[in-house]
């Protein structure tokens, strides 16, 4: 076995970036569960608040291997793998008196830039059909 293939490979044959991944992915889950999503309650001026979030993640690995300059040496071989965690707020329950209300959080930021994207799309159309209409004449 050469080298390069020694610091790759754990004992047993097994890849060792396949149990690190294995394990980022399990350290991953544990931190995108319930606790996540709905927050510890707090209690605030006789009333009870609890924080909801949006939890999203994603997980990809691939590997390969490809020709090997000599025939009498090992093919080299590659892998790798990310994963992620996105977490955003997005509501509070608040109980007052026995009522439950839900009252959501807007992502002001999403708005406004949703709001930039439809203006710039006016003008650049805008723009484009009024340069159409003054070659026509």
């Amino acid at each position: 076995m050469s080298p390069r293939r020694g610091k790759v490979r754990a004992e047993g044959g097994n890849p060792m970036f396949l149990e690190d991944l294995q394990k980022r992915f399990a350290d991953m889950q544990s931190k995108a569960g319930v606790q996540a999503v709905f927050g510890d309650p707090i209690q605030l001026d006789g009333r009870t608040v609890i924080p909801v979030a949006s939890v999203q993640y994603g997980f990809g690995m691939g590997g390969g291997t490809g020709p090997g300059k000599d025939k009498d040496t090992e093919a080299p071989g590659g892998g790798g793998g990310g994963g992620g965690v996105r977490i955003e707020p997005i509501a509070l329950i608040e109980a007052v008196d026995g009522t439950i209300r839900v009252r959501p959080i807007i992502n002001v930021t999403k708005i406004v830039a949703i709001g930039a994207f439809v203006v710039a799309w006016a003008v650049f159309w805008g723009t484009r059909t009024a340069r159409a209409i003054a070659a026509r004449r």
